[in-house]
């Protein structure tokens, strides 16, 4: 006599088959975070809208009416990829680099929660609350669009990702803010772990990537930050420093012009490759 499957049981097998076959093992997702070159300085040049390959995606992470975009879906991206009037940044060119040099039934999702201005602290999920406090006007209006959190706005859209596709890498680009701060390793390992034990995510197979400041070759005024920068790998073993060695920068010496960019995120794409086994040829 056949044993009958409980409907119950049946409905938690059809579930789950359905979550496993929706999410896509060759969409692989990247979180960013940071600061303001993070968030995107440069002017978007008309050049910077076009010709993007679909199989190159953002997840909004707050509504953009002029953009007709929502939070938590998908789009082509299309600059900006961080809030709805930032600027073009390093993750517009690393995502392109990708998709060039990955195979074409591989997509790349971008996830860009960044501050311009911002310390690390702002992304301690226990402790930020403290520094928001004492944050200064200007900066509070782009807290608020994440709704006072952007740690926990990033981890939430970051989960609703998960559904659809492999989160493979963590970019950060930011420590202008916290100059000759000798505890900024320990910070930003904090903000890793936490990432990492939110998303049930595996150190070994998720990277942190974090750049350099604007380098001292161009005259940045935050380039002595870099040293501190350089000691992140013995804090995070799987983690990597992206140079900013000759990427061009503006008149201020603290952001990257475009073609400053470009090259930040080229490297950014060619460090990721590599970990994957893969040379970049474009």
């Amino acid at each position: 006599m056949k044993k009958r499957i409980k409907p119950l049981l049946l409905a938690m097998l059809l579930i789950s088959t359905l979550q496993t076959f929706s999410q896509d093992k060759k969409f692989y997702i990247f979180l960013s975070f940071g600061q303001s070159n993070m968030e995107g300085n440069a002017k978007v040049r008309p050049e910077d809208t076009v010709n993007i390959d679909s199989r190159f995606q953002v997840m909004e992470a707050v509504d953009c009416p002029n953009l007709n975009r929502k939070k938590g879906q998908w789009y082509t991206a299309i600059p900006p990829l961080c809030r709805c009037r930032t600027g073009l940044t390093l993750t517009d060119f690393f995502g392109r680099s990708m998709v060039a040099n990955l195979p074409a039934d591989v997509r790349i999702g971008i996830i860009n929660v960044a501050v311009g201005g911002c310390k690390i602290e702002l992304f301690d999920k226990d402790n930020y609350q403290s520094y928001v406090e004492k944050a200064p006007q200007w900066m509070i209006g782009m807290i608020k669009e994440y709704e006072g959190n952007p740690y926990a706005r990033l981890v939430e859209m970051a989960k609703t990702a998960q559904k659809d596709g492999v989160i493979k890498g963590i970019l950060l680009h930011q420590g202008e803010s916290n100059p000759n701060d000798s505890m900024w390793t320990t910070k930003v390992k904090g903000v890793y772990d936490n990432l990492l034990k939110d998303l049930k995510l595996n150190a070994k197979k998720v990277p942190l990537l974090a750049g350099e400041t604007v380098n001292a070759d161009q005259g940045g005024i935050c380039a002595g930050m870099n040293k501190i920068i350089a000691t992140l790998p013995q804090k995070i073993k799987n983690s990597y420093v992206i140079s900013s060695a000759g990427c061009a920068d503006g008149p201020d010496n603290l952001h990257f012009t475009a073609d400053g960019y470009k090259e930040l995120g080229n490297r950014y794409a060619k460090k990721m490759l590599e970990l994957m086994g893969i040379e970049m040829v474009k």
